[in-house]
């Protein structure tokens, strides 16, 4: 017995398209699923504080110091004397020292003896190049001109120096090297004053001030006549030598 068959009925003639609508159905149905959002119910969360009314607290027992009550205030005295003041008071009388327009003042007259003028006297500081009659050094007195004199007192403080110069241990140990300007004044008793130093370490800068201020006295320079202070410079140069 052979199976009856349709020909117009097959049934695998439409079966790509129905698979591409399940797969496409399938695919909708998924990407729905992902966009759903679900939202959690906010819990309501009551807080209990229990608040006990009985509080029970232990006291210490402590010990009661009884100290003694302050002595009373000393009384006033039963019978108080009254003093009568019996002394005058004189009251002071005090003038008044404005001047008013019917005051008269008359005109002091001051004679010019009875007036004491205090000269004063400036001290004058001359420059060594420039001073008139320069300051004499021990053993210059035998030069006449002024340029001879000047010559003289700059070899004599050369030589002072160089006989007087010692170099400080500590600067040497340090090596301390250097050139210290000295500028001082010979005041007009033939003194030296007013030592000023410049250099490059103090321990250079002390030992020429012991130089310049051990120089001898000399005789004063002169401006006009009158002994004058003069004001000299001169560097000091301290060299290692090997």
């Amino acid at each position: 017995m052979k199976p009856k068959k349709n020909p117009n009925a097959e049934i695998g003639r439409n079966s790509s398209l129905y698979f591409m609508i399940g797969l496409t159905s399938v695919l909708f149905m998924t990407w729905q699923s992902f966009e759903v959002k679900f939202y959690e119910e906010e819990s309501k969360v009551s807080e209990v504080v229990q608040v006990t009314d009985e509080l029970k607290e232990d006291v210490p027992i402590t010990e009661i110091i009884r100290t003694t009550p302050p002595p009373p205030p000393p009384s006033a005295p039963n019978v108080i004397e009254i003093v009568e003041d019996v002394e005058d008071v004189k009251e002071t009388v005090i003038e008044s020292t404005e001047s008013s327009q019917e005051t008269f003042v008359e005109d002091a007259v001051v004679r010019i003896e009875d007036v004491n003028v205090e000269e004063v006297e400036e001290e004058i500081v001359v420059p060594f190049a420039i001073i008139e009659y320069v300051p004499v050094f021990p053993g210059c007195e035998v030069y006449e001109s002024q340029a001879e004199r000047k010559e003289c007192f700059n070899q004599k403080v050369q030589e002072h120096i160089k006989n007087n110069f010692n170099y400080p241990a500590s600067a040497l140990e340090m090596g301390i090297t250097g050139k210290v300007y000295v500028q001082f004044v010979i005041d007009n008793q033939g003194k030296v004053s007013g030592i000023q130093k410049r250099g490059p370490d103090k321990l250079l800068e002390k030992e020429a001030e012991r130089i310049i201020a051990s120089l001898p006295k000399v005789k004063p320079g002169q401006q006009r006549g009158k002994a004058v202070s003069v004001k000299y410079s001169i560097p000091i140069n301290f060299i290692m030598q090997n």
